[in-house]
């Protein structure tokens, strides 16, 4: 970004979204029409409401108004706010802090970035909020309903370092899960799989082919029906590890996705995804410490 680009105000923790105007045939005749077409999944009022709400801005940073003209080849911002959100009634824990980095214990049930039906109850506008950094970008993903350590970036100069570093592997990250014990299944034991897009589109499934994924597991202790395990990942697939034990035989407990979907109400928080992110380790590639950070969460047989 030059110091001459325009960069509109972070409100109420939530940054604008930036949406380029491409050259169409025939192209649209305002703003609006373009933004009704690419999201029909916003109804127009919404837009309407938008613009009335000088939520709107140009490339340049001028406050456009529902009948804006259509400019190809620019960009507008726009900011996402939604009528109604389900309270998460979870709280996260500031881990450690830097000039680079905010590593965060997540709760259960908290979605970590804006999307579908959640922003402000999302990490990362509760922290944006809490800090003020408009900035704060997190550096790797965690699911919603997973809980655990997730670090996020404080400045855009250092965000490439660190997101780099887990592109490299460079990452150790061990994991905790609740899963059902069979007594026929022998521990370590390294699962490695292809892994490609499922049915719903937001699961994944295992298919034949080259392997894109590996997890070390290891069985920490178990009660003869449930099993506390130890999971290393060396990739980072969505959905990855809950796949991986589902594949084995041992879904995760409580996993509404594997083997089977099975749809809970969203206010519904009685029966948390027995999977944690317990601890993450690696050598900070700006200071050269070894770093190392494990959440305050446990989980139990």
């Amino acid at each position: 970004m030059t110091s001459t680009e325009f960069l509109p105000p972070m409100i109420d923790g939530v940054s604008a979204s930036k949406v380029f105007l491409p050259k169409t045939s025939p192209a649209p005749d305002s703003v609006y029409q373009y933004l009704c077409q690419q999201f029909p999944h916003i109804k127009p009022a919404e837009w309407q409401q938008r613009f009335t709400d000088a939520l709107i801005y140009d490339a340049a940073g001028n406050i456009l108004t529902v009948d804006a003209p259509y400019n190809e080849n620019s960009h507008v911002f726009y900011y996402r706010f939604l009528a109604h959100e389900i309270p998460i009634p979870f709280e996260h824990k500031v881990l450690f802090e830097n000039e680079h980095l905010l590593v965060i214990d997540k709760p259960h049930f908290l979605t970590i970035s804006p999307t579908g039906q959640y922003v402000q109850e999302t990490l990362l506008v509760r922290l944006k909020k809490q800090t003020g950094n408009e900035f704060l970008t997190p550096i790797h993903r965690l699911d919603r309903e997973t809980a655990g350590v997730v670090l996020f970036s404080k400045q855009v100069a250092s965000r490439a370092i660190y997101q780099e570093m887990f592109a490299k592997r460079e990452v150790k990250k061990t994991y905790h899960a609740i899963a059902p014990f069979h007594a026929t299944l022998t521990f370590p034991c390294y699962t490695r799989y292809r892994m490609e897009k499922g049915e719903p589109f937001y699961t994944m499934q295992v298919v034949e082919g080259k392997i894109n994924s590996e997890t070390e597991i290891d069985l920490i202790e178990h009660d003869r029906a449930w099993g506390k395990y130890e999971l290393k990942p060396t990739t980072g697939k969505q959905h990855q590890l809950r796949l991986h034990l589902s594949s084995l035989g041992i879904a995760i407990k409580n996993d509404p996705f594997y083997p089977t979907v099975q749809h809970k109400r969203e206010d519904d928080f009685s029966a948390p995804l027995q999977l944690l992110a317990k601890h993450i380790a690696f050598i900070d590639p700006l200071s050269g410490q070894n770093m190392t950070f494990s959440s305050h969460f446990d989980l139990t047989l």
